[in-house]
């Protein structure tokens, strides 16, 4: 008989720097912005900017402009996908990571169905797309056109179950760089002049996960995806992957070939924006935020962009810009070293010189105290 060996240990540092070397955070990468979109698997982008943000960090040599043009050109959308929520994704993982999700945002219906009471489901989805695509409508503008067929429903149980049903996308203006611009409404179909294509098989997404946000464990990509289910995709995939644990004992999940550094490989400071998915990719985040940080880089509903200093949260931060000023405050959450400072206040500078027009940069020190306060 021959033993069953366990799986290798991964510790907590092990998996961040495997984690941060896919993000290209550890060096950033020399490829185009629509590259590193499709690579990461989306952008995180409840906000218009943050995605700019989430590029530069990544990208040796970032242009804002160039996932501008991205945009402007609808070589890249924005539109619900992944836990429900705004992500910036290429046309092609529009057309089909979102059927992919489209049964949890029906499932979302189950939280309105009390507004819902009569009304047609089907019909309210082809009554939803003769409106946004005769011309986009923002959310408003969609919900009044909606209660002349549905008078007795909830006004905001109508808008919002036509965004579950339907892959709406937010169209430009809204999300260019330097530019305005309210929520504006169509299909995605709509936008991009093609249908939407059949879901994925459930297999290449987790490949992909793997590949971006990898060692995972099942409970991890469910997290990432807002879905359920996933373990026997897992298993299926099994003789294809690797397996390690964690130091907990959690079977981690991974692609043959991936990049896993040596725990010790430095990592240079980072400014991540707000609701950057290396936060949010897993169920277990120590391996990128410190149990004793846990929570502190958002209260309630007010989420703050994170400083990564050796790899971890270690301070949030923001920029504020008053006429030809630019100013980022760092609220660190313990004690900075006097090197550390110096290497967070050059990554700082350098941000500035690309993501804002000012002619004076300036970097500033507290203590962490919310922004809200």
């Amino acid at each position: 008989m021959v033993a069953k060996t366990s799986p290798p240990v991964l510790s907590r540092r092990a998996l961040n720097r495997a984690t941060l070397e896919r993000q290209s955070l550890l060096r950033r990468a020399t490829v185009p912005a629509k590259d590193m979109v499709a690579r990461l698997v989306g952008l995180q982008a409840q906000n218009t900017r943050p995605p700019y943000f989430q590029l530069y960090s990544r990208i040796e040599g970032f242009d804002p402009m160039e996932l501008s043009a991205l945009m402007d050109s609808r070589e890249v959308v924005r539109i619900v996908t992944l836990r429900s929520t705004i992500h910036t994704h290429t046309a092609d993982d529009a057309l089909t990571l979102r059927p992919l999700v489209q049964p949890a945002r029906e499932r979302e219906l189950k939280v309105f169905r009390h507004g819902l009471t009569g009304v047609d489901l089907e019909r309210l989805a082809a009554v939803s797309r003769t409106l946004v695509e005769e011309r986009p409508r923002t959310m408003k503008e969609l919900r009044d056109a909606l209660l002349i067929h549905w008078p007795d429903a909830e006004p905001r149980a109508l808008s919002t179950a036509a965004r579950c049903l339907l892959p709406l996308v937010q169209v430009t203006p809204r999300g260019l760089w330097g530019r305005g611009g309210q929520v504006a409404l169509t299909t995605v179909e709509h936008w991009l002049g093609r249908p939407s294509e059949p879901a994925p098989a459930p297999d290449a997404t987790v490949l992909r996960y793997l590949g971006a946000f990898g060692p995972a464990s099942v409970k991890d990509m469910q997290t990432w995806a807002g879905v359920t289910r996933l373990r026997e995709v897992f298993e299926r995939l099994r003789p294809r992957l690797v397996t390690f644990r964690d130091e907990h004992g959690v079977e981690l999940f991974d692609l043959p070939d991936a990049p896993r550094p040596d725990p010790d490989t430095p990592a240079p400071p980072r400014f991540l924006p707000a609701f950057d998915n290396v936060l949010l990719g897993h169920a277990d985040r120590t391996r990128v935020i410190p149990p004793a940080y846990r929570n502190r880089n958002c209260v309630g509903n007010q989420v703050y962009g994170t400083v990564l200093y050796d790899g971890y949260f270690t301070a949030i931060w923001r920029l504020d810009q008053t006429g030809d000023t630019a100013t980022v405050t760092v609220q660190t959450l313990g004690e900075l070293g006097p090197a550390a400072r110096e290497e967070i206040t050059g990554e700082a500078v350098r941000m500035l010189a690309v993501m804002s027009d000012a002619t004076v940069h300036d970097v500033r020190y507290a203590p962490f105290v919310d922004f809200g306060d």
